[in-house]
């Protein structure tokens, strides 16, 4: 399309982004409709660096306010790693505006980056959205954003053309958008020390993607991990999942919840997920991530008990089911932290 047809959409969704970020609404609208007109003036023709900047010029000549002028100039950043992040919010919901544009246009199209080609700077447009969320500490939703830009882009279209977009398209757009945002997420907390694996244990929760939520979640994990406890429960873990994996190949998911058992080992480890279910459902919805997994930490002992004295795959095919549930149960409880099958070691 035109970039005409795209300053009416950014005009749209900025407005939606500045009410959800607490921006000027309306300054924010008159920015996106400001930020490419000066691209058609001889000085960015000339230099193509001035983009942005010598709109700000031309904005602040014609009287328009700072927000709107310092917004045009910065909706291209952050343009790389060591740029700097804008957080004035007027140029935060320019910038998050045009950045969600450009990307929900491309992989509505199927034009997105493979191997090292991005001729169209998706990665960086990609990493843009993550820094101006996580260093403006904004509690957005992202896939809300990716679902009215992608709204917005297919009526624009379907405007000017016969092109039809399902629901079905709209739903493969927003999830591979969002995988690809994962990818992102995970090389710049690569950068910064993150384990990579913590990333994905979290995204595989799925339904996550208010990104400080989802950082504080990874920091808490990782911090937990490196503690005696951490270790040793993710051990336990593994090894109650292994025998899961090989009985559900065998016979189907364990499905059911599990009684008390006979042994005290199996009482114990019983009384104890019982104990921790609920806080940590409360914890994590409070937000509270350190104290979930301190909540996890009480279940180290008694996991480790269990697999010292108890034989889970009993001769007694009552008595082993039952054993079997007590495994799925430490899964279903710990997967509501982080799904811990993703980590490594």
């Amino acid at each position: 399309g035109t970039v005409g047809w795209r300053v009416k959409r950014c005009i749209e969704l900025s407005a939606i982004i500045s009410k959800k970020i607490s921006a000027n609404v309306e300054d924010s609208k008159r920015a996106a409709q400001l930020c490419k007109a000066d691209l058609v003036s001889g000085m960015v023709g000339e230099f193509a660096d001035l983009q942005g900047l010598m709109g700000k010029y031309y904005a602040k000549k014609q009287g328009e306010k700072d927000a709107v002028a310092n917004a045009i100039a910065e909706h291209y950043s952050p343009k790389g790693p060591s740029d700097t992040c804008p957080y004035e919010l007027v140029s935060i919901a320019v910038a998050l505006t045009e950045k969600l544009d450009t990307l929900v246009s491309f992989f509505r199209i199927d034009e997105k980056p493979t191997g090292s080609k991005d001729p169209f700077a998706l990665r960086r447009a990609a990493l843009g959205v993550i820094r101006l969320i996580v260093e403006n500490k904004l509690r957005v939703n992202l896939v809300e954003f990716i679902e009215k830009a992608h709204h917005l882009n297919t009526v624009s279209h379907a405007k000017q053309s016969s092109d039809g977009v399902t629901a079905f398209q709209a739903k493969v757009v927003n999830k591979d958008l969002m995988n690809f945002f994962a990818d992102r997420l995970k090389v710049h907390l690569k950068e910064k020390g993150v384990r990579h694996d913590l990333i994905t244990a979290v995204f595989a929760l799925g339904g996550e993607d208010d990104l400080v939520r989802l950082l504080a979640r990874v920091d808490a994990l990782q911090t937990f991990l490196t503690t005696d406890n951490g270790e040793n429960l993710l051990a336990g873990y593994k090894r109650a999942t292994n025998i899961l994996k090989a009985e559900e190949k065998k016979n189907g998911p364990i499905l059911g919840e599990p009684s008390r058992g006979e042994l005290p080992e199996e009482m114990l480890l019983y009384e104890c997920l019982d104990n921790v279910s609920l806080p940590i459902t409360e914890e994590i919805k409070k937000e509270n991530f350190v104290e979930a997994m301190n909540f996890l930490a009480a279940l180290r002992q008694y996991i480790d008990a269990y697999f010292d004295k108890v034989t889970v795959n009993s001769t007694d095919k009552d008595e082993r089911q039952n054993r079997f549930r007590l495994l799925a149960k430490i899964r279903n409880t710990m997967n509501r932290v982080a799904d811990f099958s993703k980590i490594e070691g």
